[in-house]
């Protein structure tokens, strides 16, 4: 798919720029999430019960799947990297509603406070696989979805 007006080189670099800035941002959400969530541990800080919470967290489980699932279809229409990885950082809000509902949750029903944290942070590897293979322009299996 071509742009009006864009040559595909031109093309080319701005897919290559956005796709690692998503890359960076990847390794920057990896980062937040492993210090928010160690620091939780360390201080064992217990989250309050959150109605409005579990309840913003189920509408975005919800939302956020299918509009990555858009994201991906576009992304294979135009053949656009960068959208592709979009799509990646959008699904990565899914994981991180479900690992905030679950914790809630599992915090509300059995005083486990730190399952929010423990679970936010095995996605933490696959955050950074994510980030770094857009910071290397390495093309993802997002294709196969």
């Amino acid at each position: 798919m071509k742009a009006h007006g864009a040559d595909s080189e031109t093309i080319e670099r701005t897919e290559q720029k956005v796709h690692r800035f998503i890359g960076a941002t990847f390794i920057a959400l990896a980062l937040y999430v492993t210090v928010q969530s160690v620091w939780t541990l360390w201080k064992a800080d217990v989250p309050e019960e959150s109605l409005v919470g579990m309840i913003l967290a189920g509408v975005s489980l919800v939302i956020m799947p299918l509009v990555s699932l858009g994201k991906i279809r576009a992304a294979q229409k135009s053949g656009s990297a960068a959208l592709r990885a979009e799509a990646k950082e959008t699904l990565a809000c899914s994981y991180l509603s479900l690992t905030m509902l679950l914790g809630l949750g599992a915090n509300a029903v059995a005083g486990w406070w730190w399952a929010d944290p423990v679970s936010a942070l095995l996605m933490v590897p696959w955050m950074i696989r994510e980030g770094l293979e857009g910071w290397s322009d390495e093309e993802s299996g997002i294709r196969e979805w």
